[in-house]
């Protein structure tokens, strides 16, 4: 217990370091978050299924801001006005960002709706750490994805592999590549959502039938911290590698996901700092490209002469150059930031500054 205070005495330190006081911490935050909020009040027809879910977390993280935020001074309060504000954005934007991928896809529509919505996602109650001793000695070349895959067995945990299907199903051929060691980058990612839809779906036996002899002391909660941890080096790594631009997406999807399943390590101040430099400010959105515009105009044409031509799910270029999976996995992981500053405020009481 007093390793980990140390600990969020350390990211407070360097949050005062970077930003100077708590206000404009939480000023930043809500800032980037209001620009992409106008992101989305333009953008809410075309934005595709990954990232309308970015956003329902992010309405469920200012949800639970709002309810935790410390009543300090008159500049907090003022701040959790601008919050309830911006959910009420969030709202109008988000019923007609679902009505729209409703008449889009209504299959694959149906097969993640638990998603959209905000209370599906359960915020972290406690906090931990990683532990780079779980980091793996070396990681598989290619990556060990499937999306078609990985759609099908979401479908099982979330009940909606059929119209009122029996959720928490886990099959053999799904538990053996989400439990597997050594995967890279999105592998990785996609085994942590795994079990963090599992355990916001209320699943409890994730786990069971698993025969493997070196497997049979290992919990869900072990899971995580092995992911988390490898997805801990991985962000090193590409901070170490100088932040290329094709990274950033990943990175941040890291943050997002190890953030939503408690790990506090996540929640680095320069990493922070790395985000909001991401937001164009034209547009409010992250990850924007302009120089592949006239080529997505192109592609967004294509695509109306084969309406039934699905998009991928993880990603879509919008016509202004926006990423739509980039914004929400940073709208998300902005949110986990406001929130974990907060739930450290209340619980401490200790001033930045």
């Amino acid at each position: 217990m007093r390793g980990a205070r140390l600990q969020l005495a350390a990211v407070l330190a360097l949050f005062a370091a970077v930003f100077g006081s708590r206000a404009e911490v939480i000023d930043e935050i809500l800032s980037s978050l209001s620009r992409g909020a106008s992101f989305l009040e333009r953008q809410h027809e075309h934005i595709n299924l990954d990232g309308v879910v970015g956003f329902f977390m992010l309405q469920a993280e200012l949800k639970e801001a709002v309810r935790t935020w410390p009543h300090t001074d008159p500049v907090s309060w003022a701040q959790r006005t601008s919050t309830v504000a911006l959910i009420k954005r969030l709202e109008e934007s988000l019923d007609k960002a679902v009505a729209a991928l409703q008449q889009d896809d209504p299959k694959y529509y149906r097969e993640f709706e638990p998603l959209l919505s905000w209370d599906f996602w359960l915020m972290p109650q406690e906090w931990s750490t990683t532990d780079h001793s779980l980091v793996y000695p070396s990681t598989i070349t290619s990556d060990c994805y499937d999306e078609l895959l990985s759609d099908k067995c979401l479908t099982l945990l979330l009940g909606t592999w059929k119209i009122n299907g029996t959720p928490c199903i886990v099959t053999k051929p799904c538990r053996d590549p989400m439990t597997r060691f050594g995967c890279p980058r999105y592998s990785l990612s996609h085994q942590l959502l795994y079990f963090i839809l599992g355990k916001m779906r209320g699943c409890t036996s994730l786990l069971k039938g698993d025969t493997r002899a070196s497997r049979t002391n290992m919990t869900e909660r072990n899971y995580e911290e092995i992911f988390c941890s490898n997805m801990m080096k991985s962000n090193q790594d590409i901070i170490k590698d100088g932040f290329a631009e094709q990274m950033a997406d990943l990175f941040i999807e890291n943050i997002m996901f190890c953030g939503l399943a408690g790990f506090s390590d996540f929640y680095n101040a320069d990493w922070l700092q790395h985000i909001l430099r991401l937001q164009d400010e034209e547009t409010g959105c992250f990850g924007r490209d302009r120089n592949i515009i006239s080529q997505i105009i192109g592609d967004e044409l294509l695509e109306q002469l084969q309406p039934h031509r699905r998009v991928k799910r993880r990603e879509r270029v919008l016509q202004d150059g926006c990423s739509s999976h980039t914004t929400a996995v940073a709208v998300g992981a902005l949110g986990g930031y406001l929130n974990y500053y907060l739930t450290e405020q209340d619980i401490t009481k200790r001033p930045l500054s």
